[in-house]
């Protein structure tokens, strides 16, 4: 005897909805049901239900948490994929799910889903497309066709004033990094049974970390497309797999390969010139094998440092947090960098955020910073206040009329524009501060700092005199130690 049941990655009944409620919100007729009951089949074959993340943004699927008894989170109109991406760098063993609707996904989100699919995330992407906006009334979407009536198109979309329809599927494949994309469709037995297996090929590439997979389901919308659930369906036939031909696109098959937010080889990374935005193994291995960059710069034991830089565009804020970061980088730490910056080329205001730690960083915002570099008058005004106590504060005395205010902290005045000018070069006493807080510190070490400067500068030219910098920001601070209020000891 077969029984059939409700999948056991639905909740017996959906009190989210409301008391003891067994039934979906889902209009007679409509795929999402379907779909939903596909998904919930396969993660109930694979075992993955205590380890799903399904991630439900703006639209009809809006409330998957109603039915799925997995983790659920609601994102933001079109973000799903930016909000799995975040998923996936924090959990990497869970199996991540990206349901979303073609006025979701092909309007509002096309960006995410794009960067995404580029990245080639090991996550799986499932949407469903009726060719209009469902949720909000049936308008015009981006797969809406052309001729066909919504409430925002009354005489029929105009290619000329809207625009082609977008095959998402079709774009997805012009990439190189997806593994698995196909179209599939709803709009028969024999149809949905193809459905079935997509979904489940689709989840078993991210079980078996194979990349990034995106499955087009062609969905009916009765309701919306103002037709009986049996009309809708044959108009998918009829009309809409004209426009959306059902097929496999890509079917990559093969080992198990690093995704995105994984560490991949050197090659063909980042330019080794600029040193940005590559992660520890990646940095060192290409400064290592290129210019015999010594282990011994490595640093294994380092309280967390969370580090503001202040001060107006022009003065190299932004530089020197990238240089900063890169240093820790380049010693086997972890980092983050994190500019906030004014439209303004040069004077207009700039920070930027730096945390090095030996353990990874959920978040790169600095609110309390450890130490605030204070390039001039008014980032000392801005940012005094929020360092923690016992914190540092290094002030650009050159230009910074005044000294800190609390006496909870450590203070030191560094004339680091002064010290600039007279070696001749105003632009580098962004690294005359940054050096005054590694000898203050202890960390990055001076070695460091000569190594990571010739790989972060854009104007080669400029290497000799910036080393020089460094030196001088040395001699300094060794000249003129810090003075500690009383009573406080040096942390």
């Amino acid at each position: 005897m077969v029984k059939h049941a409700k999948p056991g990655s639905f909740y017996d009944t959906f009190e989210r909805k409301g008391a003891g409620q067994r039934t979906t919100h889902y209009c007679p007729g409509c795929g999402h049901g379907t779909v939903h009951k596909l998904i919930a089949e396969a993660i109930d074959e694979f075992g993955v239900q205590d380890r799903t993340i399904f991630c439900s943004p703006v639209g009809c699927s809006v409330f998957g948490y109603y039915y799925f008894d997995t983790g659920n989170i609601q994102c933001a109109h079109g973000r799903a994929p930016a909000v799995a991406t975040g998923l996936r760098r924090v959990n990497p063993e869970s199996i991540i799910i990206s349901y979303q609707g073609d006025g979701d996904l092909a309007g509002i989100g096309t960006a995410e889903i794009i960067h995404a699919a580029n990245r080639g995330e090991n996550i799986t992407v499932f949407f469903v497309n009726n060719a209009i906006y469902g949720m909000t009334g049936g308008q015009m979407a981006p797969t809406t066709l052309i001729g066909q009536q919504t409430t925002t198109t009354p005489g029929g979309r105009c290619e000329a004033r809207d625009g082609s329809p977008i095959g998402m599927a079709e774009l997805i494949d012009a990439l190189s990094t997806p593994v698995f994309v196909e179209r599939v469709s709803l709009a028969d037995g024999k149809r949905t049974m193809k459905t079935r297996a997509a979904v489940r090929k689709a989840l078993r590439n991210q079980i078996e970390k194979k990349g990034f997979s995106f499955v087009e389901i062609l969905s009916p919308c009765p309701v919306n497309w103002k037709m009986s659930p049996s009309e809708a369906r044959r108009w998918i036939v009829d009309t809409l797999e004209h426009a959306y031909p059902v097929r496999n696109f890509r079917d990559g098959a093969g080992e198990p390969r690093a995704a995105a937010g994984e560490p991949r080889a050197a090659a063909g990374a980042a330019d080794a010139a600029s040193g940005l935005w590559l992660d520890d193994e990646d940095l060192h291995s290409l400064l290592s094998s290129r210019h015999d960059f010594p282990d011994d710069l490595r640093v294994h034991d380092i309280a967390e440092q969370r580090v503001k830089i202040a001060g107006f565009g022009g003065q190299g804020v932004l530089s020197a947090g990238v240089l900063l970061a890169n240093c820790a980088i380049t010693s086997g730490l972890h980092a983050t960098w994190l500019p906030s910056y004014g439209p303004e080329m040069r004077g207009g205001t700039a920070n930027a955020s730096v945390i090095v730690s030996v353990d990874e960083i959920g978040s790169p915002l600095v609110d309390d910073p450890t130490t605030l570099l204070a390039m001039n008058g008014p980032s000392l005004d801005a940012f005094e206040r929020s360092v923690v106590p016992g914190g540092l504060i290094i002030a650009n005395s050159s230009i910074v009329p005044r000294e800190a205010e609390r006496d909870d902290l450590r203070f030191y005045p560094v004339p680091a524009s002064d010290i600039a000018q007279e070696l001749g070069f105003l632009g580098a006493a962004n690294v005359v501060m940054l050096t005054a807080y590694a000898a203050l510190e202890g960390f990055p070490s001076p070695e460091t700092i000569r190594h990571v400067i010739p790989h972060s500068l854009k104007r080669k030219r400029l290497e000799k005199l910036n080393l020089r910098m460094v030196d001088a920001a040395l001699d300094y601070v060794a000249k003129n130690p810090i003075r500690l209020p009383a009573g406080q000891a040096r942390r």
